[in-house]
């Protein structure tokens, strides 16, 4: 490694000038207004280190990867830059450009300081660990875009590690933040995925067995890269952890980064606010607005992010840093996609409050920037303002849109509920709901829905998938402790079963209990006259929907169009991903190119939705619209 500027002779620099702008990518208008106007860390100093009074730190050698190749593209992300496919692969150099292995004309290497609560614990100093920042480019269409590189090499933030990541993760976090981005859910964006020869050992299991694994780095682009985290670098020394932000106490560089964010990223907040506390307080309300319509989206395609720190937070309401998120198969409240989450605290169902409770952190790292009492009443508005986002999303996936009626909230719920009890398939479900036939008058109504009903049973699960999904998560010992206490001291036993954990576990405790003492065909009986009530009750309310101002067929039109296109017909499953990316590792990337073409149009019935069947593909492959094989609940995702 060596410095960038320094290391190379005044004549190849010049010469290296000299050829800037001889292609697209070559010219692309860097103007890098983040490092402009924010306080730059500029030393030295190799290796690792805590770094005071600055936002970034610049880098000053590149860490080239050996004989970098192109895995896959995204024309739409690359279109953010004005850039195309072709623009990229026409450079002979692209892949070392777009790999952090060479530097772009006009980019300015820097790694962003952050720090952040993980898993709930005040962590200290993190930042960019694996990540450089290029700079920000000002297209003329699409306005201005952060750009950088994951898994380019060592920053002063990579702590214990080496910077890079491997195909495996990359591939999983290209895919996804372009499938989001076209589920218009906001999100950080994925331009391109470049691999190489360059070998990092890894333990992908967790299982204590590490393994060479190929380096690879994703370019990643959005507004800004800005998070939650950035603004605890300021915090004072905390109480539990003994930690605190390696700026504490530097009020003057909070205020800077704060202008900064709300003059480049809200400017309508900062043209409509004259006075600074009001300025900024209309920011935290915005800041809340974006993540409560964020989680609920999340919510509404049953998308887990997995790592809810604070410092994967984006502070304009972005999907960011796609570590082991994972979309939901079976519908299940407490489904965890991180299998090092023990706890369950980034649960499916804790989302929502997860998201509440980094805005208070948030809110504390801004400290006297905000007025504590008003902080107080944006927060408390939170977790209304993500329950009416997350009822008008769920109305449109059940195609109620002209009326809104006070049982929808119910009718939600209850439908829900019955996803948990029968394990039905949360995405695939959701999509057949469009082929429940509009009601009409003197029809049989077991008839009427029968067909639609015995579709989505095969998307629920079987007897002996329930009893595995229902057994008690508590270690034994304390289960029987539990159970012993019920017979000795039933006051005792009232007052614990009352608590969130026990109560989960009794309740699991009680429908295994039912699920053995029964058998495969009373299920299936049972679960048909539950699917029925519940699709006979939601014709009822789709009748309501007509008032008879309008043309019926054109109500009917409205719905099935809205339904189609807020129930995704594809989503990034595991299954999917791990196809693609045993395919990528014997070399062969094509199914992750595939996938990509066919997250780009989740809602789509045009493609034809088999796998690959060449001759590198993997040997697992389903089709990406099915509901899942046994085998995808043995993939581990940490």
């Amino acid at each position: 490694m060596s410095d960038i500027s320094s290391s190379l002779p005044r004549f190849y620099v010049l010469m290296e000038s000299s050829q800037c702008g001889s292609t697209a990518l070559e010219r692309l208008p860097f103007n890098n207004t983040a490092l402009n106007k924010l306080p730059v860390d500029d030393s030295k100093e190799p290796g690792c280190r805590t770094v005071p009074a600055a936002c970034f730190s610049r880098i000053r050698a590149l860490q080239p990867l050996v004989r970098p190749t192109f895995v896959a593209q995204s024309q739409s992300a690359l279109a953010l830059l004005d850039l195309t496919v072709q623009d990229v692969l026409s450079n002979p150099l692209g892949p070392e450009y777009l790999s952090g292995s060479r530097l772009l004309p006009g980019s300015e290497p820097a790694a962003h300081c952050y720090c952040g609560h993980q898993f709930g614990l005040f962590a200290g100093q993190l930042g960019d660990g694996a990540v450089m920042y290029l700079g920000e480019v000002e297209s003329g269409t699409h306005g201005r875009w952060e750009v950088q590189v994951k898994g380019a090499g060592v920053t002063p933030y990579s702590r214990d590690g080496d910077g890079r990541k491997v195909l495996r993760s990359s591939i999983r976090e290209f895919l996804c933040s372009e499938a989001m981005a076209a589920l218009g859910i906001p999100s950080t964006r994925a331009a391109s995925l470049v691999t190489s020869d360059l070998y990092v050992s890894r333990d992908p299991l967790n299982s204590g067995r590490r393994v060479p694994e190929r380096c690879s780095v994703v370019l990643r682009l959005a507004p800004s890269f800005i998070r939650f985290g950035s603004f605890e670098i300021f915090l004072g020394r905390d109480d539990f952890s003994g930690l605190q932000g390696p700026s504490a106490g530097r009020h003057d560089i909070r205020a800077q980064l704060l202008d900064y964010v709300i003059e480049t990223f809200y400017p309508c907040i900062q043209q409509t606010h004259s006075n600074r506390k009001n300025r900024n307080m209309a920011f935290f309300r915005e800041v809340m607005m974006r993540t409560a319509k964020l989680v609920a989206q999340w919510q509404c395609v049953g998308f887990c992010h997995g790592v809810l720190n604070t410092d994967n937070m984006s502070i304009l309401g972005l999907t960011l840093d796609y570590g082991p998120f994972g979309f939901m198969d079976r519908f299940d409240p407490d489904f965890v996609c991180n299998t090092s989450d023990k706890k369950g605290r980034y649960s499916y169902q804790a989302q929502p409050s997860v998201c509440r409770w980094n805005l208070a952190r948030l809110a504390e790292a801004l400290g006297s920037e905000l007025d504590v009492a008003q902080a107080g009443a944006v927060l408390d508005e939170f977790t209304p303002t993500y329950e009416a986002f997350y009822l008008c999303i769920m109305r449109k996936k059940l195609g109620l849109v002209r009326k809104e009626e006070a049982e929808d909230r119910e009718l939600i719920s209850d439908l829900l509920r019955l996803m948990h009890d029968t394990g039905a398939d949360f995405t695939n479900t959701f999509r057949l709901l469009s082929r429940v036939p509009w009601p009409e008058e003197g029809h049989s109504e077991r008839a009427t829905v029968g067909q639609v009903v015995d579709l989505i049973l095969e998307q629920c699960a079987s007897i002996e998938e329930l009893k595995v999904a229902n057994k008690p998560t508590m270690k034994d010992r304390e289960l029987a402790m539990i159970l012993s206490m019920a017979q000795t001291n039933p006051v005792m036993f009232g007052m614990v079963a009352d608590t969130p954990g026990v109560s989960q576990q009794l309740e699991r405790m009680g429908r295994l209990k039912e699920l053995l003492e029964t058998d495969q065909d009373e299920l299936k009986r049972k679960q048909r006259d539950d699917w029925i009530r519940w699709v006979s009750r939601y014709r009822r309310r789709l009748a309501r929907e007509y008032d008879g101002t309008v043309d019926l067929s054109l109500i009917k039109k409205e719905r099935l169009s809205l339904m189609n296109s807020t129930n995704p017909r594809i989503v990034l499953r595991n299954y999917i991903a791990q196809n693609a990316i045993q395919a990528a590792e014997k070399g062969d990337f094509s199914e992750v190119n595939r996938v990509l073409k066919v997250l780009e149009k989740p809602y789509s019935d045009a493609f034809e939705l088999e796998p690959s069947d060449g001759p590198n593909a993997s040997e697992l492959t389903v089709a990406y619209d099915m509901k899942p094989p046994a085998w995808a609940q043995r993939i581990c995702i940490t």
